[in-house]
């Protein structure tokens, strides 16, 4: 873009570039500080004489060196060192405000990239030395360094530089306002402070933006660590414990990361062991992101020589266990909970292979926080209550039993909806059928977070709604929220761990790194990586939307071809690494050998989660019984009561209990019978089957995932409920 752009600028053929002649041109290309003298009101120029600019600062107060010269006639010339605090404050704000009417009053896209490239001219040079990664400021499409330091008078003193003369004039204007700041004005400046510097042209504002916002933050970050270090104050957290991925390997930081890191380059072997029992008794396995790190470290390393191996989230587990039953494999095996078991099981049914065998990692029940929620009385009361309240439909997170959606929709119209659709399923809902209410379950803070988008997207313009939902404006996303409800009694234990602890310390920590978020975790957590993903660093949605994101910035970063230092706080379940490293190995290997990429997983642990040792067996959470899963050796680990996010359901799919189900198989002596998928030959309460009850609402939301439309069997139902005990027609 900014090769482009100056290109751009010097050719006068190109009509979109070209500006009217401006009578105050050479006025407008004054640096701000002595445009301020030129042109203000007489208050105003008072105001600004009164600070006593000073063109030869202290030698502590340049940035640069110590006695490196300064070019009088550079904005940064002016000093904030010999004022107050009080002064310090109006002068920040005041030049903030001037930085922000400058940008406005140029109409012209072309004209605010001349100002910047201007800008760019004037910013003090940075050593060459000091042009190095751990000055990198992260985020960036261009490559920008930042130093700072706290002077003799306690002021911030900034440095900053860029390989982009767009990007450093971005770097310009910021230096000019913070630099020489005191430490609590610097933090005061937020990126809401810089929405208003609209700078760039057409389709290519966002990027720009991105970079004020990234710059400050870094900025601020960096601030408060040099407090810090003045006042003696030891670092209020510890680092998360983290893997960084290279060409050349993977290296883990603490213990932590260790365990993790242990599987992800699994014994031959046992792949080869497992590769041989799969072909010979053609058996396909299916597995979830979340499970044990062993398992999917030899399921990953399998998949070169076997085909029909499938790591995924819970959505297309069932698809490809059907595309696998096709290609003639006899045996599916299930890694992940048993609603997961019984949804393959429904599917596979439904597609005609009842003949294909599907068998569970464990002869106990692997549950699910969040199914058990919803197979409650006090859930079936909620949809009690929304039945009475037609047009209705009820939305169910496919997190949930088969038997829990023929229930539900025999109370209320139900689709189901996974966290990377949610959104464009309940818009779409609202969209296609007037006054409806939708009646969201069984995850809380899912519920939570959609409403908040939507209370965010009322704010928007209708431009910016379109591009959401091209059927939607802020009229109807106003009048939508009293009618979107959503049930408050049912969590993820893996992602309720993401509270207040975690998101203070990456706050503090890790505000400057990319964030992910599932969007199943709490409204604070949530909040934090929307923040992140309105300035390009960050992304809320499902597990393979965090995994899209990763190697959309990995990719990207190669394109760069530069070296570069990419971090990513994993605001989900630590399974969901191995495959995250898999591909990041994939994407750096193929990669440019000059560049010298770093990609670091950050792994958010809460204290509560730090014990080598539990002294528990279980815990209770609510109705439900959970095991405790105990730290590793040196104290990092998780537990149910902290937050280094691993499902213990999840970890029951153990590598002995694959390889026991696959040596019994085929189960002649009924060995597995306890292993079994449960086919459910019930019926519902009003005597129609739970599985084709159940697989409705599934059929449904697979019909919206084709058209984009709801199926006009789920309109018509919605129109004409049979709820309140009546018979649901089935389609």
């Amino acid at each position: 873009m900014d090769s482009s752009a100056t290109m751009a600028m010097r050719s006068s053929s190109s009509s979109f570039f070209s500006t009217s002649p401006n009578p105050n041109a050479n006025y407008k290309s004054l640096p701000f500080n002595l445009r301020l003298h030129f042109h203000r009101p007489q208050s105003s120029l008072l105001f600004y004489k009164s600070l006593k600019c000073i063109q030869s600062p202290p030698p502590d107060s340049n940035p640069v060196k110590p006695n490196q010269p300064r070019n009088p006639s550079s904005p940064f010339a002016c000093s904030a060192v010999t004022f107050s605090p009080s002064q310090t404050s109006h002068l920040v704000s005041s030049k903030l405000r001037s930085l922000v009417s400058e940008f406005q009053s140029l109409s012209e896209p072309i004209d605010r990239v001349k100002r910047l490239l201007h800008y760019a001219t004037i910013l003090p040079p940075m050593d060459d030395a000091a042009r190095v990664d751990s000055n990198r400021v992260m985020g960036c499409t261009a490559r920008v360094w930042l130093q700072a330091r706290l002077d003799q008078n306690g002021k911030v003193r900034f440095v900053a530089d860029s390989d982009s003369e767009i990007t450093k004039g971005f770097c310009s204007c910021l230096v000019w306002v913070l630099d020489g700041a005191a430490p609590e004005e610097v933090m005061k400046v937020t990126t809401e402070d810089l929405a208003d510097l609209n700078v760039g042209v057409p389709g290519r504002e966002r990027s720009r933006v991105n970079t004020w916002h990234n710059v400050l933050v870094t900025m601020q970050k960096r601030t408060r660590a040099l407090v810090a270090e003045r006042d003696g104050k030891v670092p209020p957290f510890e680092p998360f414990p983290s893997l960084v991925v290279t060409a050349d390997g993977v290296e883990p930081k603490g213990s932590y990361a260790e365990a993790q890191a242990r599987y992800l380059f699994p014994d031959e072997f046992r792949v080869k062991e497992l590769v041989n029992m799969l072909k010979e008794k053609k058996i396909g396995v299916v597995a979830h992101f979340y499970m044990d790190p062993e398992v999917q470290g030899i399921l990953t390393a399998a998949q070169k020589h076997w085909p029909h191996i499938h790591i995924s989230d819970s959505l297309v587990m069932a698809d490809a266990a059907v595309k696998m039953a096709k290609a003639g494999c006899q045996f599916i095996t299930v890694l992940g909970v048993d609603f997961m078991s019984e949804n393959v099981r429904a599917i596979l049914d439904q597609a005609g292979f009842g003949d294909v065998g599907v068998y569970r990692m464990s002869n106990e029940r692997i549950g699910c926080s969040l199914a058990d929620a919803a197979a409650t009385t006090s859930y079936m009361n909620y949809l009690e209550a929304a039945s009475r309240s037609p047009p209705g439909l009820h939305v169910i997170y496919i997190n949930t039993s088969l038997e829990t959606k023929a229930y539900a929709h025999e109370l209320v119209p139900t689709i189901t909806c996974t966290s990377s659709n949610v959104v464009q399923t309940i818009l779409q809902a609202f969209n296609q059928v007037p006054d409806l209410n939708v009646w969201y379950g069984p995850d809380s803070y899912m519920g939570a977070n959609i409403k908040e988008l939507f209370q965010q997207m009322s704010k928007m313009t209708d431009e910016e709604i379109a591009e959401i939902h091209p059927g939607h404006c802020r009229d109807s996303i106003a009048s939508l929220l009293p009618r979107l409800h959503h049930y408050e009694e049912g969590t993820c234990i893996v992602h309720h761990l993401f509270g207040h602890e975690v998101v203070e310390k990456i706050n503090e920590m890790y505000c400057d790194a990319f964030l992910t978020a599932h969007f199943e975790v709490p409204g604070e957590m949530f909040s934090l990586a929307m923040e992140a993903k309105r300035r390009g660093m960050g992304i809320v949605g499902s597990t393979q939307s965090i995994l899209d994101f990763i190697k959309q910035r990995v990719q990207e970063a190669l394109d760069r071809n530069v070296n570069d230092h990419l971090q990513f706080v994993l605001g989900t379940e630590t399974g969901m690494v191995t495959s995250i490293v898999a591909a990041v190995r994939n994407l750096l290997g193929s990669g440019s050998p000059s560049a010298k990429i770093k990609v670091e997983i950050v792994f958010p642990v809460s204290s509560d989660s730090m014990t080598s040792t539990s002294s528990k067996s279980s815990v209770k959470m609510g109705d439900i019984i959970l095991p405790v899963i105990p730290g590793v050796a040196s104290g990092e680990g998780c537990s149910i009561n902290g937050g280094c996010a691993s499902c213990p359901y999840m970890k029951m799919n153990s590598l002995s209990s694959l390889l026991k189900v696959c040596h019994q198989l085929p189960d002649e002596k009924n060995i597995l019978t306890a292993y079994e998928a449960e086919r459910f030959k019930f019926q519902t309460p009003n005597g129609n089957s739970v599985a084709d009850v159940g697989c409705e609402p599934i059929l449904h939301m697979r019909h919206f995932q084709a058209t984009k439309q709801l199926p006009e069997t789920l309109v018509h139902q919605i129109h004409h409920p049979y709820g309140n005990g009546k018979s649901m027609p089935l389609s």
